[in-house]
């Protein structure tokens, strides 16, 4: 009631449009509810809509590949900051080994849990990580591994006042100033009937072995919805139309020809065939000719084509879409024919700087970092790493930088070149240059100088030869001289 007269008011006394309550928006009615009242009450079916779309539509799986392989690529690789060159290298060598290890369920590498990761984030708004301690028996070079939870196992309905003062929501335990100290997760996945435990039985975890991915768009937003959210309805819709138009074509196209005739009771060719449907048909075979009764007429088929107007129209939905997954139009449905080098270049950067903001907030700072610490704390504490230092000095041994996949442009030779100038006139440092690629500078360095001296070693000579320095010129002889 207060509502509809503050919208009353609105509408006289003019100001906002997008407030006023007039013919053009007074169906435009949308809930006020907070967002984390949204989710749990919607949450499980866009993600269940999502997975689906990923499983049968050729356009959303096409979209969730290109953003994993973006965001992640190869993966998000550590350098570390550590000044001594020797213990720098331990710390790189020790990572690398682990990095084949990280998976708990021993499908993939932690590169590969990082793409994972960038999927079910894209796919579900959220992911699990759990930290799982192992025994020095278990043979890993660093007893410990990680276990990736979805989304799904955290209900969003568990929602309660818990006795000694803490309160759950959504799943997530939370004390009496606001932190989180546990996640009260299934037992077992809710769609997954092959999983013999109880339905519905959880278990406390506590929040400093999980790691919980997510990107949030409000304000004290507690769990991630879809990227999928915007786009969905239009997705299926489209598919729909799109199944409907194949349907249509496929059933024009079994009927080649009509025979029409005042007395349907006589046959009207001895090649005539009667299914089991008791319809009447006839095989027509290139060339012939078929004599017809009396009163009888052959029409063609002649189905209703799609128009000019399907593939713009599918043109501009699929633009929609694409600007509702964040994901460029090229990247959603493989066309190409509509690209050229500046519209590609210019749709790639912005995508790119979306990607790159997406890295840093979310993918390095929730996973990577909190990796990266439980990692060293347990390779020094387990003795994987001999550090003497490492308690007193823990924030200078945990530096480090990550460093993301290199991008490859659309034009390689004239980005290089404009690096190459940048370098030369002083606006960037190889150091900086080299970690846009994906690579450390020190490690690339020591590659270039131990190469160079194989290279000589073996007498072996790449690139632009240096010219051989030439004899000076003979004196002139005396005559040619004096003439002069």
């Amino acid at each position: 009631m207060l509502a509809s007269f503050r919208r009353r008011v609105g509408t006289f006394i003019g100001g906002f449009e997008a407030g006023q309550g007039n013919r053009r928006l007074k169906s435009f009615q949308p809930s006020r509810a907070h967002l984390n009242t949204l989710i749990a009450a919607a949450g499980t079916d866009i993600t269940a809509r999502a997975r689906y779309l990923i499983r049968n539509n050729g356009y959303a799986a096409n979209a969730i590949e290109s953003w994993a392989g973006n965001v992640v690529g190869a993966g998000i690789k550590p350098s570390s900051l550590i000044n001594e060159s020797d213990l720098k290298a331990r710390v790189q060598k020790l990572w690398l080994s682990w990095t084949d290890e990280s998976d708990a369920e021993g499908f993939t590498d932690f590169y590969g849990q990082q793409r994972r990761a960038a999927r079910e984030v894209f796919i579900a708004g959220e992911v699990f990580f759990r930290f799982r301690p192992r025994w020095p028996e278990d043979g890993l070079s660093v007893p410990l591994q990680l276990q990736m939870i979805p989304s799904e196992m955290l209900p969003l309905t568990r929602t309660e006042l818990l006795a000694y003062g803490n309160v759950i929501r959504q799943g997530i335990e939370f004390d009496r100033i606001g932190r989180r100290v546990a996640y009260h997760f299934l037992k077992r996945h809710p769609g997954d009937m092959t999983d013999p435990g109880l339905v519905g039985e959880t278990a406390r975890v506590p929040a400093s072995e999980i790691v919980h991915i997510v990107d949030p768009v409000d304000a004290g937003q507690l769990r991630g919805v879809s990227r999928f959210a915007p786009a969905i309805v239009k997705l299926f819709l489209l598919d729909q139309y799109d199944d409907a138009e194949l349907d249509r074509k496929k059933v024009a196209a079994m009927y080649a020809l009509f025979v029409t005739t005042p007395a349907p009771g006589e046959p009207f060719d001895m090649a005539e065939e009667s299914s089991a449907e008791g319809e009447r048909t006839m095989d027509v075979q290139p060339g012939q000719v078929v004599m017809l009764e009396p009163g009888e007429e052959i029409q063609t088929s002649a189905p209703a084509d799609v128009g000019g107007s399907y593939e713009a129209f599918q043109y501009r939905t699929l633009l929609q879409i694409s600007a509702a997954l964040g994901v460029p139009y090229a990247y959603l449905s493989n066309d190409m024919l509509k690209a050229n080098y500046s519209n590609s270049r210019l749709a790639l950067l912005e995508f790119r700087r979306r990607v790159e903001a997406w890295q840093h907030s979310v993918m390095v700072h929730q996973l990577c970092r909190a990796v990266w610490r439980r990692w060293m704390d347990v390779a020094v504490m387990s003795g994987s790493l001999d550090i003497p230092d490492y308690e007193t000095r823990r924030a200078d041994r945990l530096a480090c930088s990550w460093l993301p996949p290199r991008w490859e442009w659309v034009d390689p030779l004239k980005d290089a070149r404009a690096e190459i100038e940048q370098i030369e006139a002083g606006l960037k440092s190889r150091t900086q240059a080299i970690a846009e690629r994906g690579f450390d500078a020190e490690q690339v360095d020591a590659e270039i100088a131990a190469d160079k001296a194989r290279e000589k070693t073996l007498g072996l000579v790449f690139g632009k030869v240096p010219p051989e320095p030439s004899d000076p010129p003979a004196d002139p002889p005396e005559d040619m001289a004096a003439a002069s």
